[in-house]
């Protein structure tokens, strides 16, 4: 796989333009994710012509439609940013990202709960970050965080496995034929969706078998939709047992009666919260590999990103 495009903003990455001159370096985006990414830099405030440093601008007014104003000064930047963020998200749809990894806090870039202060002053955590609003509205199912949020072993581990899948997506029809894509791709898929939302996995399944009826490029789109939008709802330990188990049924007749116990030993303690999630999955993929079982052995499930990023050890 190719190295994976990702919008970031600047300051994640050590660039020193925030309002003060500073920075928000953020070593694990950089020196652990960064070695499986090509980061698509973005500072809304510099990129629409505002120096380091500047002074501070905070959000005002509605939390839906607040206004960018310079806390000094009470200049409007709203048109100003606005106008920038249009411009920008349509040139990031040239560049094939696959997510975007926000500021978080910030009155441009924070992607949730930004300060937005009302005709008293009064700060309400209840906005967004002026071009990551506009940048969600235009890839509403593009996968997206901030780095605040991405200290949340569960919500990194969610983060990551989503732009790995729709890098995986994305690659698969390279000038391919996409019946025969499509198909593949569910089946090497079907146990991760069935981990994240057993209603999309049910739909998604129902449109694979009927795509000889749609035109191509409406299955294409369809599909790409639902797995978006069923990787981004949680995989709760529930649905991992659901998985786990189902996939214990392909060595009914392999496991000896202690490898049985003992394999279900581990998913009974990772359902009560007493071990990672890697221990189970760890022990199934090795007898996915000693009895050559080849349904499982095709499953992105095992390893849905790379296992250096040690994302399973924690959730």
């Amino acid at each position: 796989m190719e190295k994976i495009k990702l919008g970031i903003s600047s300051c994640l990455l050590g660039e020193k333009v925030r309002y003060d001159g500073g920075h928000k370096l953020d070593r694990f985006l950089t020196d652990t994710l960064g070695k499986y990414v090509e980061y698509v830099p973005v500072c809304p405030e510099v990129e629409c012509g505002l120096g380091v440093p500047r002074k501070s601008m905070r959000l005002e007014g509605n939390p839906d439609s607040p206004r960018l104003i310079v806390t000094s000064t009470r200049e409007d930047m709203t048109e100003r940013m606005e106008s920038f963020a249009r411009n920008k998200v349509a040139k990031l749809e040239k560049e094939d990202i696959c997510g975007f990894i926000f500021k978080s806090d910030s009155p441009s870039s924070g992607m949730e709960r930004v300060k937005v202060y009302n005709e008293n002053s009064m700060p309400v955590k209840a906005g967004k970050g002026m071009f990551a609003g506009i940048f969600m509205d235009h890839f509403p199912l593009l996968p997206v965080e901030d780095e605040g949020r991405l200290h949340d072993p569960g919500l990194r581990e969610n983060f990551i496995e989503r732009i790995f899948a729709l890098k995986r997506w994305r690659e698969a029809f390279s000038g391919k034929n996409i019946k025969k894509s499509l198909i593949d791709f569910h089946t090497k898929h079907k146990l991760l969706i069935l981990a994240h939302s057993p209603r999309h996995y049910q739909a998604m399944g129902k449109l694979v078998a009927a795509q000889k009826s749609l035109v191509g490029q409406d299955v294409y789109k369809q599909y790409e939709d639902l797995l978006l939008e069923s990787l981004k709802i949680k995989a709760t330990p529930k649905k991992h047992v659901n998985v786990l188990q189902h996939m214990t049924g392909y060595f009914k007749k392999q496991l000896s009666v202690d490898e049985k116990k003992e394999l279900l030993e581990h998913i009974n303690n990772y359902r009560d919260g007493y071990i990672p999630l890697i221990v189970p999955v760890t022990l199934i993929s090795h007898y996915v590999r000693k009895y050559n079982e080849p349904y499982l052995t095709q499953q992105l499930y095992l390893n849905p990103h790379p296992s250096e990023l040690q994302l399973r050890n924690h959730v």
